[in-house]
């Protein structure tokens, strides 16, 4: 099993070796039969929500007068993908970029408009990280995010626009792009919650003494964890950095304040990651300590044993002897009084121990 997976990482890269810049290939897993699009065309005083039957149905938004957010699902549709991509005028590496979806959280800036990816991650049912690539386009009165598939963390925030709750039908498409990326950065809080649960329910088990094979798959599970999750905040601090020192005319500057905001949960998130990372490190130092001392007790009673058997073993030795002239071997009470020396021996060395504190 393990072969084949480690065969089917190297062939998704390899697709992608030696072609032109700005080729499109998806390189996920998750395919999907149609492109799913819906659209939430906004303004404090309208609102229309629509399932987009088309890639070409999404054109009319482009110059709009409302706030527009388009949501794409299945990035394995290239050709619809490069359709919206001619009519918004964008560059054939950010195409490239939305399709590849082992790529980095990164920001990149164009005149019309601002182009980010960023990792979405939430747990399942078997609480098991679900990590997926989502790409976000702002431009001057949309936002458009395309996902792998359906299934997202963006439900709050659609309510929020149905229902005109908080500022979100008032402001802009900056102030959308903003509420996308919050509500990414709030389920790190729920993945972080849960991790943190795991640690100490696995430090609880680790003194209840669980078997070996147990407690070392659970540590180097929750470590593959946290190294996943650390892999999608840590860019993100130089991304909203990026955005709060940006001059473009996309981001109002009332904007910039709730982006500061996000910035400080991505600093808290990243720093609670790397205590739970040390502290998984200090699971696997207390594990292999403990394993330690239970082979040193194990060993212990062992060399104890022997040490008892040894003057034991000595005395039998002497006395199993094959020799005619061994003088106790014709009195009548010899047997008897190797028994006691032996017991005494026994005995005394049993009490010796145990003064000592090795028993």
């Amino acid at each position: 099993m393990a072969k084949r997976k480690q065969k089917k990482r190297t062939q998704n890269y390899k697709k992608q070796v030696g072609q032109v810049p700005g080729t499109l290939v998806y390189t996920g897993t998750k395919e999907t039969s149609q492109l799913f699009i819906e659209s939430f065309d906004y303004n404090s005083d309208f609102f229309v929500e629509k399932e987009l039957k088309t890639v070409e149905e999404a054109f009319e938004f482009k110059h709009s007068n409302t706030v527009t957010w388009i949501n794409l699902n299945g990035l394995n549709q290239i050709n619809e993908i490069e359709k919206l991509g001619t009519h918004y005028n964008l560059h054939p590496l950010v195409l490239e970029d939305i399709v590849s979806t082992n790529q980095r959280p990164k920001i990149d800036e164009y005149e019309d408009y601002i182009f980010l990816v960023l990792k979405m991650m939430y747990y399942d049912a078997d609480e098991k990280i679900v990590s997926e690539q989502v790409s976000f386009i702002l431009g001057k009165n949309y936002v458009l995010s395309l996902q792998e598939a359906e299934g997202d963390v963006f439900d709050a925030l659609r309510e929020r626009i149905r229902q005109a709750k908080g500022r979100i039908r008032n402001l802009g498409s900056d102030y959308l792009m903003y509420a996308l990326i919050d509500s990414v950065v709030d389920h790190y809080y729920a993945i972080i919650e849960t991790m943190g649960n795991k640690i100490e329910d696995l430090e609880d088990n680790l003194f209840e003494g669980l078997t070996k094979d147990e407690i070392s798959t659970e540590i180097q599970s929750l470590k593959r964890e946290v190294l996943k999750v650390r892999r999608a905040i840590f860019p993100l601090r130089e991304i909203i950095s990026r955005i709060d020192k940006s001059d473009s005319k996309l981001i109002d500057q009332k904007t910039l304040h709730y982006f500061a905001d996000v910035y400080d949960h991505i600093i808290q998130v990243s720093d609670t990651i790397d205590i739970y990372r040390e502290m998984i490190w200090g699971l696997m130092d207390m594990y292999m300590t403990t394993i330690s001392n239970r082979m040193n007790e194990v060993m212990k009673v062992l060399t104890i044993i022997a040490t008892i058997f040894i003057p034991l073993t000595f005395i039998a030795g002497i006395y199993g002897m094959n020799f005619d002239h061994i003088p106790e071997l014709h009195y009548k009470y010899s047997y008897y009084i190797l028994w006691v020396v032996m017991i005494v021996i026994f005995l005394g060395m049993l009490y010796y121990f145990k003064r000592k504190k090795w028993l």
